[in-house]
């Protein structure tokens, strides 16, 4: 790829396309260490179940704040030798791999917030571009698994990092208990294996692909105008956060239902298991700490499912269209959730993931493969960084009052917020399959 681009992308090896999305696996490992142990972590470090929200709230923030600057940013950047997105995810993949080393030496909840909004600052460096990237460099008729790629890869890293507490505890045989105020062994060693992954991955995607050459893509017009400086690019973003193609706009909705349903997930399902199936009592209980660390071993679970399904998953949307098949695998998800409360037997949980699993490898691809043909090309970054404000936006919203519904409502029973998340998960897919239209297997918004 170093010929200057002319305007028509050739067709990718299948080898390529593993290389630009191995990233991914990385940056996966260290979002998923997050979600399966961030709040085991708060609580050993002394907070309530309704406290848990308000700490998850600087990876939305960060989101929603970085992501379109990002964006902006990359797709005015070029170097002759690392390109446009590639130095944003070698920045964010060595300065996320600190943070993750530094996270389980916490000793207070104000550490580990603080170093969560850095993994999450830079982890969102990192991750945004990696979206704009499939479409830099893949034909339309590729971009469906361009991003199924990312999907494979995604779930793969984030089953062996969502294993890895287990995994540490029941074949190396470390602690996975802890008195008040410190991290278990198998925690600390998870988190020291996932900067090693998150710094390796992206420093292969980054080594063996290579970017087109801005040549045809408006390139120094895009960079005379960021010369207006920072009120130039905010102004740009505003502008197209209001002139969203019209498809963009139901996509959004979509996933704005979507994701509070995971986020609650990754909330409350660890310790849910721990409590609510395992019927431990705190932090270090024994009972709790082997349930804690079973929530983590179904997590992984779910994504080993992400990943094999993510290989027959562009079959299925071919055959059925991406309408229908988003629709169906959310209320896989939505049903997978809602059905944790009717576990008797801790491998019921399985079942449970697996309806997860398949909901995630969709999330993590249709809705991207839907815009596709609909953003304008120039500005891939801006777009895909504001599609991101509705996965942080209902996040935001989570973490800022759910933690009054759970105290109040819902009696801070963290099984019963998993639920709801379900139920929106499934409301999303009702959306999905009114609002959007298809002709043949083409998407359209409604007029």
């Amino acid at each position: 790829m170093s010929t200057a681009y002319t305007g028509v992308k050739p067709k990718l090896s299948l080898v390529q396309i593993i290389n630009m999305s191995v990233g991914f696996f990385g940056i996966q490992f260290g979002w998923d260490l997050q979600r399966a142990n961030m709040g085991r972590i708060y609580e050993n470090l002394g907070a309530h179940p309704d406290d848990i929200p308000i700490l998850f709230l600087a990876a939305p923030l960060t989101g929603l704040l970085v992501q379109p600057i990002i964006g902006y940013m990359s797709d005015r950047t070029w170097h002759p030798v690392w390109g446009r997105r590639r130095p944003y995810f070698m920045i964010g993949a060595i300065l996320s791999s600190i943070a993750l080393i530094f996270m389980p030496h916490s000793g207070t909840l104000f550490m580990a917030a603080g170093l969560l909004w850095v993994m999450d600052v830079f982890g969102n460096v990192s991750m945004e571009p990696f979206r704009a990237f499939v479409t830099d460099q893949l034909p339309d008729s590729q971009v469906n698994r361009g991003f199924i790629m990312q999907s494979f890869m995604i779930g793969l890293g984030g089953s062996i990092a969502s294993a890895l507490p287990w995994i540490f505890k029941n074949i190396f045989h470390f602690q996975n208990t802890a008195t008040a105020g410190n991290i278990p062994e198998n925690v600390k060693l998870s988190f020291y294996t996932g900067a090693f992954f998150f710094l390796a991955a992206v420093s292969y995607t980054v080594l063996t692909t290579k970017e087109y050459p801005p040549s045809d893509l408006g390139y120094k017009d895009k960079v005379r105008e960021s010369h207006k400086g920072f009120g130039g690019g905010a102004k740009e973003i505003f502008s197209a956060l209001l002139n969203m193609p019209k498809r963009m706009k139901i996509v959004s909705l979509i996933q704005f239902f979507t994701w509070p349903g995971l986020f609650l997930m990754w909330f409350y399902y660890t310790t849910a298991v721990a409590v609510n199936v395992f019927h431990g009592v705190n932090a270090d209980d024994p009972v709790y700490a082997e349930g804690a660390d079973f929530g983590s071993l179904t997590l992984a679970y779910y994504s080993v499912i992400t990943f094999l399904f993510a290989l027959v998953l562009p079959a299925i949307a071919d055959r059925l269209g991406r309408k229908l098949t988003h629709s169906i695998c959310l209320i896989c998800g939505g049903l997978g959730l809602i059905s944790v409360s009717w576990v008797t037997n801790k491998y019921m949980l399985y079942g449970c993931m697996t309806g997860v699993g398949i909901a995630w490898a969709s999330i993590l691809s249709m809705p991207y493969a839907m815009l596709s043909n609909s953003l304008p090309k120039d500005k891939v970054g801006i777009y895909m960084g504001i599609f991101n404000f509705f996965i942080v936006l209902p996040e935001i919203i989570a973490s800022l009052g759910f933690g009054w519904l759970m105290k109040n409502v819902l009696n801070n029973d963290r099984l019963l917020a998993v639920e709801v998340g379900g139920a929106l998960m499934i409301i999303a897919a009702l959306i999905c399959y009114v609002f959007i239209r298809e002709k043949g297997h083409e998407e359209e918004s409604p007029a």
